[in-house]
């Protein structure tokens, strides 16, 4: 293999029997690994986090299947590209061949792009491997999402990523077995830890780390991690302590260190999507009453984020982030919502009160559904009228 890629390419498995972590997907008798086993793979969406194996799976398809296999990255193609890949798996399809075709980042993809598949699937021009980080239930269409399997990925556990390390150290032919690394048991259990579950990051630091020095201590480890990813992973306690960071600068209305931290998470691969679902809980949590528009402009960066992705839309976010932190404050919201929930938990489920119940049926209104209900039109709206149970009679959760 060409020793210029990347480790973690290089070191992709091309074999079920070399795929870590993933036994309840692809492991012996399990739906998906006879599947691949006799070349009839469904149409399906692989769901998971970063480095959980969703390309190296689609990549372990290709190497089994008699199908043609096309790869497009949603990131950089389009619909131009995708009209070439379909135009020839409709030539393959009437020479009697199959075309897989594993669409990467799959959710990056707009409406439009993503219908673009719907007929194709349908008549079986193509059978879709698409691979998302994001909720597919949200980032794609329902009318695609109703043709495919998904498939969940779950993160890697430390010791996969173990497993995976030392599998790299010791292949001579595409690992580092030629270069005689030294390195302790416990410098690559840190290297497990701070990967967070992700095996492309693990491979990346192994890499970096032995370019540094053929003797890989724990100081070089956490230099290579800050050099590759500045000290920033995504799902590890970095990662929760700068939206922390973010949250409490908005909050204090502290608009320059929001944008510091907002550039310490974009400019280290932070998902943008990810932000932004944050500024949107931000702008009812701490904004609220006080700022009706806070909440537009919040979804309007998701939106406008969904659209053009990055690095376009590190602007977008860092309008909503000056936006939300200069607005006036309120946790009314929050702190009402929070008291009415801990009434839920203390009572129950305490019965609607009988006059607020539709009574669609005579039986119902036998049994007293909706009597002497006051319909507020008619007392223009200034009725007297007690809207909770007798249990709550009274309670106020707003200010």
């Amino acid at each position: 293999m060409d020793q210029t890629k990347p480790l973690a390419e290089r070191m992709r498995p091309n074999d079920l029997n070399d795929f870590l972590g993933q036994d309840e997907l692809v492991g012996e008798g399990k739906l998906l690994n006879q599947a691949i086993a006799l070349d009839k793979v469904p149409s399906m969406i692989l769901w998971g986090p970063p480095g959980s194996g969703k390309t190296t799976l689609a990549y372990i398809i290709a190497q089994k299947t008699k199908s043609e296999f096309k790869q497009i990255s949603a990131v950089s193609s389009g619909l131009k590209d995708l009209r070439e890949i379909l135009a020839e798996a409709a030539m393959n399809q009437r020479l009697g061949r199959k075309t897989i075709l594993f669409v990467d980042e799959i959710h990056r993809w707009n409406k439009s792009q993503q219908d673009a598949l719907l007929p194709h699937i349908e008549k079986g021009t193509i059978t879709l491997i698409g691979a998302t980080t994001e909720n597919p239930s949200f980032e794609v269409i329902g009318p695609l999402l109703s043709r495919c399997r998904v498939f969940v990925l779950k993160p890697l556990s430390k010791n996969h990523l173990v497993k995976i390390l030392k599998r790299a150290l010791e292949n001579k032919e595409n690992g580092l077995g030629k270069l005689k690394i030294k390195i302790e048991d416990e410098v690559i259990d840190l290297i497990a830890e701070m990967s967070n579950g992700d095996a492309r990051v693990a491979l990346n630091v192994l890499e970096y780390a032995s370019s540094l020095s053929h003797n890989i201590t724990k100081s070089i480890v956490k230099e290579a991690f800050q050099k590759s990813s500045l000290f920033y992973d995504k799902g590890g306690e970095e990662h929760y302590n700068i939206i922390s960071a973010l949250h409490k600068s908005m909050r204090g209305s502290d608009a320059d260190a929001a944008l510091y931290w907002l550039a310490r998470m974009l400019e280290a691969g932070e998902d943008p999507l990810y932000i932004a679902r944050r500024l949107i809980r931000f702008a009812s949590e701490d904004v609220g009453l006080a700022n009706s528009q806070a909440l537009e402009q919040a979804v309007a960066a998701y939106q406008a984020c969904h659209f053009i992705g990055m690095p376009e839309c590190n602007v977008v976010l860092a309008q909503a982030v000056v936006y939300l932190s200069k607005c006036k404050k309120s946790n009314d919201l929050y702190m009402a919502y929070e008291k009415a929930a801990a009434d839920v938990k203390k009572y129950g489920n305490l019965p609607v009160p009988l006059h607020l119940r539709n009574a669609p049926t005579e039986l119902m209104k036998n049994l007293g559904y909706g009597k002497d209900y006051k319909y507020s039109p008619n007392y223009n709206y200034k009725e007297e009228q007690e809207y909770l149970p007798p249990e709550l009679k009274g309670k106020k959760y707003l200010k």
